[in-house]
């Protein structure tokens, strides 16, 4: 078995596409025939797994390159709720470094390579003596970080977050730029290209910004709103793209988006839908537009709308919340990438694949 050396991905803050990054990698270098396993070695946001604990993007990266979930191996640490100050009253009661190590010598007898994956800023953890980059150390591992684009702020966050890698010693592989404009993709990346040659850090690629990363499904909607599912529970996967506003609707956006959100007080709701409906057929739209519909307040709602949603096989929606309440609260919808997502583990994979420099990778860590 040939053995690579190891790598820990770690990004500059939190939302920046670190998870679809990780995920976009081990696949790749996967479908390159390397053996890849996969640790997040700190966690905050778990699940019970048999009574365990486990981070929540294990579970998604064990459905994506096929592995039998281990907590003890693949999810070692989990800084749940007082975990911090637990540790703060009594340091000595916990192993969180053995823990650690134990479980990347259990990957390395099994695989070519192991990704890391970070949690947060390069400082989270610092609380527990586990920063990213004291763990990446602990490791032995190489980092590739990711940030997000721009010219001056990008440099300024690089440069303050790649100095706690030095501090640690530790080597940074590349930076991947993501959720680049891709239109500013070419005017950028000279500058960025020139900044980091100047500081001894390879540019491993610049990934464009990809709006649907951002989209949340219907299930997510669904516990941002605190909703009653009323009807066809079995398209909750559905992603939503933009709102639609019932009280004034807008006929570009049915004509020209898919994937919209019906927002809309329920007793005008069968109004609304028999609009739609008009605008549907006069436009020769060919898809339904509708990937969800909310509604807010009282009323009754015709068998004919109730048709229509089922024919269309729409998620049905009442909330406690005004339509502004409800419009606020999807807008601060913070998106991950997890399994009820195909279409995103898809892009990420692309992404990556396109936009990467995979080659220079896998010749540093042979």
């Amino acid at each position: 078995m040939k053995k690579y050396q190891t790598l820990y991905v770690a990004a500059s803050r939190q939302h920046v596409g670190k998870t679809t990054s990780t995920l976009g990698l081990a696949y790749c270098l996967q479908r390159l025939g390397i053996d890849i396993g996969y640790c997040k070695p700190v966690g905050q946001q778990f699940v019970d797994l048999n009574d365990l604990k486990v981070d929540k993007d294990t579970i998604l990266f064990s459905d994506l390159i096929q592995f039998d979930l281990h907590p003890e191996i693949h999810s070692p640490v989990i800084l749940g709720s007082g975990a911090t100050t637990d540790f703060i009253d009594h340091p000595e009661d916990f192993n969180y470094e053995e823990k650690i190590i134990k479980a990347k010598q259990a990957l390395e007898s099994r695989k070519e390579l192991t990704i890391h994956e970070g949690t947060g800023h390069p400082g989270v953890g610092s609380v527990v003596n586990l920063s990213n980059a004291r763990v990446a150390k602990m490791l032995d591992a190489q980092v590739i970080f990711i940030a997000e684009g721009g010219v001056g702020s990008t440099i300024d966050m690089i440069n303050m977050c790649i100095s706690l890698f030095r501090e640690e010693k530790v080597p940074i592989l590349g930076i991947i730029i993501n959720k680049v404009r891709e239109d500013k993709i070419e005017k950028i990346r000279p500058y960025l290209k020139k900044y980091l040659d100047s500081v001894g850090i390879p540019l491993l690629g610049m990934v464009p910004y990809d709006r649907t990363l951002a989209y949340p499904v219907m299930s997510t909607v669904i516990k941002a709103v605190e909703g009653k599912l009323i009807a066809n529970p079995q398209a909750t996967k559905n992603k939503v793209a933009d709102v639609l506003a019932g009280t004034v609707l807008d006929r570009s956006k049915l004509e020209k988006r898919k994937n919209l959100l019906l927002v809309v007080d329920k007793a005008r709701l069968d109004a609304t839908i028999e609009r739609i409906m008009e605008i549907h057929e006069e436009a020769e739209i060919e898809r339904w537009p509708l990937s969800g519909i909310i509604v807010c307040g009282e009323g009754d709602i015709s068998d004919e709308t109730n048709e229509i949603i089922d024919e269309y096989e729409t998620p049905l929606v009442q909330t406690e919340l005004d339509t502004y309440g409800v419009v606020l609260k999807v807008s601060r919808i913070e998106v991950k990438i997890n399994r009820d997502t195909p279409w995103k583990i898809k892009r990420a994979i692309d992404l990556i694949e396109e936009n990467v420099d995979l080659d220079y990778i896998v010749n540093k860590i042979s």
